[in-house]
Parts: structure tokens; C-alpha cells; sequence
């Protein structure tokens, strides 16, 4: 009798453990699962991005193109008025339409307009020239899909994301670059993109009123580069530090997040052979810190590593 009511524990337990077992490992697949659906979405608005891009960049360049028109042709008429007007004043001060042109002239503010016009022009240029440059960082940004491997620089890879998010951050943070001499490192880099962009989107997050994020990077060791965001925002609670890289796992209010950013942050640095590492102390800041090798070996796309331990 004893022995059968140990016999049928011992199932019991197996039993138990097998169901454990099975719970750990559809979590797993469920976390592989939402990180795929996730960067296909990503690598979906990519392509729009780019898309979108490459459309503008024709309109784009045929507005640059005629208001460099227009500034030669504005100067042309401005001579034109100009010399109409001293050849009247100079041989024909008596003429009755030359008080009638002088009532025009002071009707239209001549002088002003002819003062501000090419101002005006310059000013438009440069805003044609500050659209060309989000749209080539878009271009940059969403460049490539999976397959895409190349060296690339990070540095520019940081400036057109921090570009893009100009808006977003100029509101809540000044931002102050330390950068190192790096070497191009071997990535996608618009995966790497969107690993800044979201610690980026984060730090900005954590800052209630003003601060400042602060992006350095450096040699590690021979063969690696490292890359660190840095805020002086609201920090990290220690018992949330070993579960920011989970699936879902978020501490931001309703709406603002679905934590899953830094889980594809971590799936994204883990299949380039890197690392990410972070540390935290609450009401100074939080600094993550990714290393990259600088020719990694080429790893599929659909990994889904388990996440780090936070320093």
C-alpha cells in the first residue's frame, strides 16, 4: 500500500514537472513569437519609411533647384526697378509719374521688401536643406532589412536618429555627445538604429521635467566598441533591473509602453554578438551600455535569447 501512494507521488511530481517544463517553454516561444511580430512591424515601417522618403526626395530637389531660381530672378527684377528708377529721377525729375511710382514705392514698403526678400530666400533654403537631411536620415535609419550586413558608422547612425527624435527630446533634455574614435562596425545597421532609438525614446521618458542624456563611446577591448546612453532622469527601482529586458515587462503608465522596446533592444544587440548592460540608481539616473564586436559573425534574424542580468 505504502509503496503504490509512493509510486503514484513520484507521477504526481513528474507529472507536475513535465507541465512545468511545458509552461517555461511555450513562455519562450511566446517571447520568440511577440519579438518576430515585432520586428516585422518594424521592418515594415522601414520600408514605408524609406518609401516615403524616396518620394519626397524628387519634389525636394525640384524646390531647392527653383528657389535658387527665383533668388537670381528676384535680383535680376530688383535691377530692373532700381535702374528704371535713377534713370527717371536723374533725367526726368519732373515727370508726373515719378510721384505716382514714389506714392507706390512707400505704399509697398519698397525698401523693406527689397531688404528682406533674399533673407527670405536664404531662410527658405536652409529649411529645404534641414527637410533634405531628415529625409536622408530617414533613408539611413530605415536602410536594408535583415540581410543587410555591412560596416557602418555608429556615430552617424546615433546623429540621424537623434535627428529624427529632435523634436521629442529638445522639450525634455539637452543632449551632449562624448564621442570616442571608433572604427565601422559590421552590423544592420537599421537595427542598430532602432536599438538607439528606442533607449533614446526611453531616456527622454524617464526625465519628468528637464535633464540632459549624454551618448559616449569607446574602444572596449580589441576587437569591440562600446556605446553608452546616459540620462539623469528618474531611475530604475532595483527589483525591476533584472526584468526590463522581459517581454511586456513595463513600469510606464497605460498607453505610454508595451514593453517590448528593450526586449527587442536585447534581441537586436544579442544577434550581433554583443551585449547590453545596465545600471541604474533611483532619482539619478540610468546608463545603458551596449559592446559590439566590430566584425561579428553573421547570426539568423528570428533568435530569441534569454535576457541578461542587470549590473
Amino acid at each position: 500500500m505504502l509503496t503504490d501512494i509512493s509510486e503514484r507521488k513520484r507521477h504526481e511530481d513528474q507529472i507536475t514537472q513535465a507541465l512545468s517544463e511545458s509552461r517555461a517553454l511555450s513562455k519562450r516561444l511566446e517571447e520568440a513569437h511577440n519579438q518576430l511580430l515585432q520586428s516585422e512591424k518594424l521592418a515594415a515601417i522601414g520600408q514605408l519609411a524609406a518609401g516615403v522618403a524616396h518620394e519626397l526626395n524628387n519634389p525636394i530637389g525640384f524646390v531647392h533647384s527653383n528657389l535658387g531660381t527665383l533668388g537670381e530672378y528676384t535680383a535680376a527684377l530688383i535691377e530692373i526697378c532700381d535702374a528704371y528708377t535713377t534713370l527717371i529721377e536723374d533725367q526726368h525729375p519732373d515727370c508726373p509719374q515719378l510721384e505716382q511710382i514714389r506714392r507706390i514705392k512707400e505704399l509697398q514698403d519698397y525698401n523693406f521688401l527689397r531688404a528682406d526678400i533674399f533673407p527670405l530666400l536664404e531662410e527658405s533654403r536652409e529649411g529645404l536643406n534641414r527637410v533634405r537631411k531628415i529625409v536622408q536620415d530617414l533613408r539611413d535609419f530605415s536602410r536594408a532589412g535583415k540581410h543587410d550586413w555591412d560596416f557602418a558608422d555608429l556615430h552617424k547612425g546615433l546623429d540621424s536618429t537623434l535627428n529624427i527624435l529632435a523634436n521629442e527630446l529638445k522639450y525634455k533634455c539637452t543632449v551632449r555627445k562624448a564621442y570616442g574614435s571608433i572604427p565601422e562596425v559590421r552590423c544592420a545597421i537599421s537595427q542598430i538604429n532602432q536599438v538607439f532609438m528606442n533607449l533614446l525614446i526611453n531616456a527622454a521618458q524617464a526625465i519628468e521635467t528637464t535633464g540632459e542624456i549624454v551618448i559616449s563611446s569607446g574602444i572596449e577591448e580589441p576587437g569591440q566598441v562600446w556605446i553608452s546612453i546616459r540620462d539623469n532622469g528618474q531611475g530604475i527601482p532595483p527589483e525591476h533591473l533584472n526584468r526590463i529586458f522581459e517581454p511586456f515587462f513595463t513600469t510606464k503608465p497605460v498607453g505610454v509602453g508595451t514593453g517590448l522596446g528593450l526586449s527587442l533592444v536585447f534581441g537586436i544587440i544579442s544577434r550581433h554578438k554583443g551585449r547590453i548592460d545596465v545600471s541604474s540608481t533611483p532619482g539619478q539616473g540610468t546608463e545603458f551600455r551596449i559592446v559590439l564586436p566590430i566584425d561579428p559573425p553573421e547570426a539568423p534574424a528570428n533568435d530569441a535569447p534569454h535576457a541578461p542580468e542587470a549590473s
